[in-house]
C-alpha cells in the first residue's frame, strides 16, 4: 500500500486529493498545525480513512519528525497561505509560509529520504503581467502580488532541488480551480454563495471588485488527478494544468445569478476594497503538454462547474433554513 502525505490537506484541493488516493489504494496522512486541530469540515467524511499527523510549514524540525513517523513514498505540498488579496496585508506571514515553508518542506525530505517524490503546488499567479498568452512552461514570469512573488519562490526552489539533488520534485501550474468546497472569500464561491443567498431572500448585494478581469477555471477534482499523474511518470517534470479557455468576472456573476432567475446588474455593486493594489487583468492556461505527457484532460467545463456550485449552495443555504425551522 502507498504512503502519500498531504500538507494542507483540510483545504479544498487536500480534501479532493485524499479522497482521490484514498481510492486508489493508499494510506493516506495530512499534516496539520497543532493550532488547527478540529478544523475538518472538508475531511470529515474520511477523517476514520486517514491519519493526522501534527507538523507546522514554519517548524522545519515538525516536518523532519512528522516525514520519519509516517514514512511517506509521495509529499504533496498543498499548504500556502493562499488569498491573493490578503497578500498584500501580510507580506511577511505570506513568504514565511508559501515560500519559506517549501524550503522547509525540501530540506526535510532531502534529510530524511530522497527517495520520496515531492509534488509542489504552483500557481498560474505567478505569470502575474507576463505578454504571453495562452501561458505555457516556458512563459516568463512577472509576479504581480506577494502571493505571487512567493510562489514564484517555492516554483524555482523545486526545480533546484531537482537539479541539484537529482530529488524527484515537480511543480504543478494550477490555473484557477474551483468547487463547491472553494472558501467563501474565493469570487467565484463570493459569487455563487451570493446567488443562492439572494435568490432566497436571505441577502440583496454583493460587493465585487474587478469585473474585467479574465480567468481560465477549471474544477478542482479534476486537477487534483493531475497532481498525482505527476508522480507517476518517469522522470520529473513540471506541468500547467488549465483548461485552455478564460472567462470574466462579469461571465461568472451573469450565469450564476441566471441559474436562479436572476439578473447581476440588479444586485452586484463595485466596492474599492475589493480592488487589488495591483492586479492581473487576463490569465489563460495551455495544457497541451499536460494533455500529451500524462494523458489528462479537463471534464468539467465552465457552466457545469458553477451550476455545481450554486446548487450546493442553494442546498445548504435550504438545509439550514430547514433546521432552524424544526428547532
Amino acid at each position: 500500500m502507498p504512503r502519500a502525505l498531504i500538507t494542507g490537506i483540510t483545504g479544498q484541493d487536500g480534501s479532493y486529493l485524499a479522497e482521490l488516493l484514498l481510492e486508489k489504494g493508499y494510506e493516506v496522512a495530512g499534516l496539520i498545525r497543532s493550532t488547527s486541530l478540529g478544523t475538518y469540515e472538508r475531511i470529515e467524511h474520511i477523517l476514520g480513512d486517514v491519519q493526522i499527523v501534527e507538523g507546522d510549514m514554519l517548524d522545519e524540525g515538525s516536518l523532519v519528525r512528522a516525514i520519519k513517523k509516517f514514512r511517506p513514498e509521495e509529499v504533496y505540498n498543498l499548504a500556502s497561505h493562499s488569498f491573493v488579496h490578503n497578500s498584500f496585508g501580510q507580506p511577511v506571514l505570506t513568504t514565511d509560509v508559501t515560500a519559506l515553508g517549501v524550503a522547509r518542506l525540501l530540506e526535510a525530505i532531502r534529510e530524511t529520504d530522497q527517495g520520496i517524490r515531492f509534488y509542489q503546488a504552483s500557481s498560474s499567479e505567478m505569470y502575474g503581467r507576463t505578454i504571453e498568452s495562452p501561458q505555457n512552461e516556458e512563459t516568463l514570469l512577472v509576479p504581480s502580488s506577494p502571493y505571487a512573488v512567493a510562489k514564484v519562490y517555492g516554483h524555482l526552489l523545486t526545480k533546484n532541488y531537482r537539479a541539484a539533488y537529482g530529488m524527484y520534485a515537480v511543480s504543478g501550474i494550477l490555473f484557477n480551480h474551483e468547487s463547491p468546497r472553494r472558501g467563501r472569500h474565493f469570487v467565484t464561491r463570493k459569487v455563487t454563495d451570493a446567488a443562492a443567498r439572494i435568490s432566497l431572500g436571505l441577502a440583496d448585494k454583493l460587493e465585487l471588485g474587478n469585473m474585467d478581469a479574465r480567468r481560465d477555471w477549471g474544477y478542482a477534482g479534476d486537477y487534483v488527478e493531475a497532481m498525482w499523474l505527476m508522480l507517476q511518470q518517469p522522470e520529473p517534470d513540471d506541468f500547467v494544468i488549465a483548461t485552455g479557455v478564460e472567462h470574466s468576472v462579469t461571465e461568472l456573476a451573469d450565469y450564476a445569478f441566471r441559474l436562479v432567475g436572476l439578473d447581476y446588474r440588479d444586485h452586484v455593486v463595485i466596492s474599492p476594497s475589493n480592488l487589488r493594489p495591483s492586479d492581473v487583468e487576463t490569465l489563460c492556461g495551455d495544457p497541451s503538454k499536460a494533455k500529451r505527457l500524462l494523458g489528462w484532460e479537463p471534464k468539467v467545463g465552465f457552466e457545469e462547474l458553477i451550476k455545481m456550485m450554486v446548487d450546493s449552495d442553494l442546498e445548504r443555504l435550504q438545509s439550514r433554513a430547514a433546521s432552524r425551522a424544526t428547532t
